[in-house]
């Protein structure tokens, strides 16, 4: 019987799985390598090898109300989109309310997680630390749960580019970035275009003499704010939005976004129209590059072809000289060095996970992977619910499929128009409700509309925020309801700095939502 759990790693996922344990009555024991909690959102001024490492202007991409804990919400006084800084300091308060610290050991790097001799019997694992002095330890659990992000090892491809030996500038990756001070009045490109990328171009063309955007495919661009000025995962997504998005033809909705995109930023004629339809890949968030593009600060090219002793030349023949450093922006790879290299078996080396989270070769399931994914939504809520479900499937109380009907799952969700995202892409409602559904906290829409249709009002066509997973079954919570209905009050909050006399008549929110079918797009972007 599982009773004691390793969590490897105190940030974001860590601290819910030390939660989740203990709500469930396990018994969890975290190892830290830091000296503190937070893992990617602990902004340090120089990076350190690896750990994840974040630029000190870093905001947020999801609102406040989306990215909480489910039971947890966060102060009604902050940001929509929170400062790193902010974070933390909710990461504390969460930390401190739940009594978690006192399961974590600090300054505890874990340099092996290994199947104990017994496994085929007992399946524990033998896990292997180094503290703060240098002495290992080994320690027996009965399950684990990883927990260590998948930002810690940047992929710096040179050997991609000819010419990078010869070249005179500095070459560095976004993990090392931290300021714009040391680009001031320099010729910069940076590669890449995923939220990184287009943060850094931006931020660095206000800087720079020049700065330069090179990407292969380009991107689809979006902003925090949707309609009126409010967050646009708060209007975005939603049940019913995702309901709408699943029965009409892909084509037709892609029509539909690329439309709207293009209104407000012609896409071909600003050098960012990408290969791949609008919802097919993630969109960019950011609310300043196509203004950085349209005042010249920032300059569109292609893929570099390759390096000259001062300059660059890209796929289209074009040369700038000059060019004093290069930032790549080229993603992390997503190993972890301390797991059975049998458990990365894909085709880019990267592990395989049914639904992003269980090994589906062991011979017991006591070991799940947090974190490992990307989604069009908030991570928090995810890892979050994959924390509940795991130490459902730990206890007994939830059972995964065979070997064979997880391996053909993986292989049916490759279905994705890049390979290497295809391991770690999730659509976010419905990765929700299935694992919501394995663990007995999927709402229950049908009772809902006959016991309390004001709420079924508001979990239907209002945002799918994380209280919702705490409305029944396991987990529930008694304040959801009530942080459901206020959820928009959090959100007007902080704007309330400068009192205005109201209009005569107000329009609900989740009313507004219920416009046409084609619409609701448009009220997205």
């Amino acid at each position: 019987m599982v009773q004691r759990v390793a969590v490897v790693g105190a940030g974001v996922s860590g601290l819910a799985c030390i939660k989740i344990c203990v709500d469930e009555g396990l018994e969890p024991v975290c190892f830290e390598s830091s000296d503190d909690i937070g893992g990617l959102w602990n902004f340090k001024d120089s990076p350190e090898p690896q750990r994840s490492s974040i630029y000190r202007s870093l905001v947020a991409n999801t609102s406040k109300e989306m990215m909480c804990f489910s039971d947890f919400p966060m102060p009604d006084d902050y940001p929509n989109y929170t400062h790193n800084s902010l974070l933390m300091k909710y990461y504390r308060l969460y930390a401190e309310h739940f009594h978690l610290l006192r399961f974590i050991n600090f300054l505890m790097k874990v340099t092996s997680v290994t199947q104990s001799p017994d496994f085929s019997q007992s399946g524990q694992w033998e896990v292997v630390t180094i503290n703060k002095n240098g002495d290992e330890e080994r320690h027996i659990f009965d399950a684990v749960l990883v927990c260590s992000g998948h930002f810690t090892q940047p992929v710096l491809p040179l050997s991609d580019f000819k010419g990078h030996e010869t070249f005179c500038g500095t070459f560095l990756h976004s993990w090392d970035y931290k300021n714009p001070d040391a680009y001031r009045g320099k010729k910069v490109v940076i590669v890449g275009i995923g939220n990184s990328g287009g943060d850094l171009a931006v931020e660095i063309s206000r800087s720079a003499e020049k700065t330069f955007l090179s990407t292969r495919e380009g991107a689809w661009v979006i902003g925090r704010k949707s309609r009126n000025g409010l967050p646009l995962d708060m209007v975005g997504i939603t049940r019913f939005n995702n309901l709408l998005i699943k029965h009409f033809p892909g084509t037709l909705v892609n029509w539909v976004v690329e439309g709207a995109l293009n209104n407000k930023c012609d896409h071909k004629l600003y050098g960012l129209k990408p290969k791949h339809r609008a919802l097919d890949k993630r969109l960019l968030i950011n609310d300043d590059l196509p203004d950085r593009i349209l005042q010249g600060g920032l300059v569109m090219k292609p893929n570099i072809r390759e390096f000259k002793t001062s300059g660059v030349v890209f796929e289209d023949g074009t040369t700038e000289e000059d060019i004093d450093a290069i930032v790549f922006c080229t993603g992390y790879s997503a190993t972890i060095p301390f797991l059975p290299s049998a458990l990365s078996e894909g085709a880019y080396g990267e592990l395989i996970l049914y639904k992003k989270l269980f090994p589906p070769t062991l011979q017991h399931p006591t070991l799940a992977i947090v974190g490992i994914l990307q989604a069009k939504g908030p991570i928090m809520p995810i890892v979050e619910m994959q924390a509940r479900w795991a130490v459902k499937v730990f206890s007994g109380l939830s059972r995964l499929p065979s070997k064979e009907k997880m391996l053909g799952v993986i292989e049916a969700e490759r279905n994705y128009p890049c390979p290497r995202q295809a391991a770690v892409q999730v659509d976010y409602v419905s990765y929700m409700d299935f694992m919501a559904k394995e663990v007995g906290a999927k709402p229950r829409l049908l009772r809902l509309l006959l016991t309390d249709p004001v709420l079924w009002t508001k979990v239907v066509f209002g945002p799918c925020t994380p209280y919702q997973y705490r409305l029944t079954g396991s987990g529930q919570w008694a304040g959801a309801r009530r942080a459901i209905l206020t959820q928009w009050g959090r959100v007007y909050k902080p704007f309330r700095t400068r009192m205005v006399a109201e209009p005569a008549a107000t329009k609900d929110t989740n009313t507004a939502n219920l416009h046409t079918s084609f619409h609701f797009f448009y009220q997205m972007y």
